[in-house]
């Protein structure tokens, strides 16, 4: 190439980088460990989510076998993935066997020589589908409450089969965020059986088709629970979050206590009316992962589309209520595997450790040349410069998150530079032994250089993409700027220094080379 175009080629590539780079407090992006925040993975429970959907094919069927006036003693999960049927007759025990092949296609027949009974399973294709479900929601439910949340580019992504990471950066009350990403806010009603005693429930002597719900009081300094009081209520939920549409603040003008206003989408306002009309007199309890806010009494049918939740204890409590009811339930229960919080302070240290690190590093590498190679110091400084800026300026423009494992990347990308330069300057001392003109052995040092230098750089490009695809966090933004700083490495030492050498010796009857 022309030494004119090679030296307008290098100095677009800089102009480019250093625009991308500044200002770089506001285009680089940095890392938890640097900029301070806080890294939780969580675990999903994809268990529970193939209970619940076996728990939902169990009250489907129920109704259907109903509505088709198929004689049954019960339909009922029998364990996480399973339902057990018990017929009355022969021929509902045919007529129930022929609904379910039609219409359930999701569940396996696992029964055994029983009179009039029937056994199923959920098949392993349809739970892994469920599985997998499970994790994309909660990815989706988890990132919608940190976009209400308000957290500036927040990184929320899957790993592996069952957990989502979440790193929020500058969050500076972590418990208040572990609080909204992990309620499940499983938002149902259900009809309160009033035929049922106290005593009776907290003993267990309820009737099979009722189950036992429990309102919390919590102590206001603490926050810890100091009293449950029991409510038994018809197994079956009548209605679910799954219609609500909207949530909202506000304040009871009865009690002048915090309230969350709920609305419900048109389906919901008409099921909710019917509900309401078939059950007055009785209570209806509004359940939120299974704590029963209230019980009010249905005195009449309830038209319209909203409704509300008291029983609140304080604004900030409602507030985050409103918003992971608006941001959706979650489909099956998370628990925090990992909680790594990092303060401000710590950050900037690192930063202050990481640059510190670097200029001592390249101050030794600057006085070994120099010592070394005299002359040739300055061509290798050249490109020492030149690599750093690309480094910053790409990692600019794409977005990527400097870290500090990042930054021994960095550090780790000037040694290789150098390294590079060690081999062609060495190649050329080679050729110059040979009696070669410094101008011929520049040539045929890097010519002959070139091969080595690239097979050592993309065996630990390879090493770092192999990083990049199985690591996690940290791990990453190592790969990350290796892989950057090897690119701009190779661009540094091969087509850089040569521009540079060239301009040195052209149109000059060198004799020696100080190399």
């Amino acid at each position: 190439m022309n030494l004119k175009l090679r030296w307008a080629f290098i100095a677009v590539v800089i102009i480019w980088a250093l625009f991308s780079m500044f200002p770089l407090n506001q285009n680089l992006k940095l890392g938890l460990d640097l900029q301070g925040g806080m890294h939780v993975v969580l675990g999903v429970d994809t268990d529970k989510a193939v209970e619940a959907k076996v728990e939902a094919i169990a009250n489907q069927l129920r109704k259907e076998l109903a509505i088709e006036k198929v004689d049954f003693s019960y339909v009922q999960k029998i364990s996480n993935n399973s339902v057990s049927i018990s017929l009355k007759s022969t021929d509902a025990f045919e007529k129930a066997k022929g609904i379910i092949a039609d219409n359930y296609q999701s569940l396996q027949d696992i029964s055994i020589s029983g009179e009039n009974n029937l056994s199923y399973m959920l098949d392993k294709q349809s739970a892994d589908r469920v599985r997998d479900y499970a994790v994309e929601q909660s990815l989706e439910v988890v990132r919608n409450r940190i976009d209400e949340f308000g957290v500036s580019e927040p990184v929320i992504q899957r790993q592996g089969k069952k957990q989502v990471v979440v790193q929020l950066p500058g969050v500076t009350d972590p418990d208040r965020a572990i609080s909204l990403i992990g309620k499940t806010a499983q938002l149902k009603f259900y009809i309160v059986d009033d035929n049922v005693s106290a005593e009776e429930a907290e003993s267990g002597n309820i009737p099979f088709d009722d189950k036992v719900l429990y309102q919390k009081q919590s102590d206001d300094s603490t926050g810890q629970t100091i009293n449950r009081f029991p409510f038994v209520v018809k197994k079956d939920a009548v209605l679910t979050g799954d219609y609500l549409v909207d949530a909202e603040v506000s304040i009871s003008s009865t009690y002048n206590l915090p309230i969350v206003q709920f609305t419900l989408d048109a389906a919901g306002a008409k099921l909710f009316e019917e509900i309401t009309a078939d059950n007055i007199g009785n209570r209806m309890a509004i359940v939120l992962d299974d704590n029963v806010y209230s019980a009010p009494v249905i005195k009449s049918r309830i038209p319209g589309c909203s409704a509300y939740i008291d029983g609140i204890d304080s604004m900030q409590e409602a507030k985050d209520l409103a918003i992971v009811l608006r941001a959706g339930s979650l489909p099956a229960p998370v628990k925090i595997e990992e909680n790594r919080t990092v303060g401000p302070s710590l950050g900037q240290d690192s930063i202050n450790s990481g640059i510190k690190a670097a200029l001592i590093g390249l101050c030794l590498i600057v006085v070994f040349i120099l010592v070394y190679y005299r002359m040739a110091c300055i061509v290798a400084n050249v490109a020492l410069a030149t690599n750093f800026i690309l480094i910053l300026g790409v990692m600019s423009q794409f977005g990527a998150t400097l870290t500090l494992p990042g930054i021994a990347g960095i550090i780790l990308t000037i040694g290789m530079s150098v390294d590079a330069n060690v081999l062609i300057f060495e190649r050329v001392r080679e050729e110059l032994r040979m009696g070669r003109t410094p101008m011929n052995a520049l040539e045929y040092g890097y010519e002959k250089a070139f091969s080595t230098i690239m097979d050592a750089n993309i065996t630990t490009i390879i090493a770092a993409i192999v990083l990049f695809q199985f690591g996690t966090g940290p791990i990453k933004g190592f790969a990350v700027t290796l892989s950057i700083g090897i690119l701009a490495s190779l661009f540094t030492a091969i087509f850089v220094t040569k521009a540079v050498f060239w301009t040195i010796l052209r149109g000059k009857d060198v004799k020696k080379l100080s190399i």
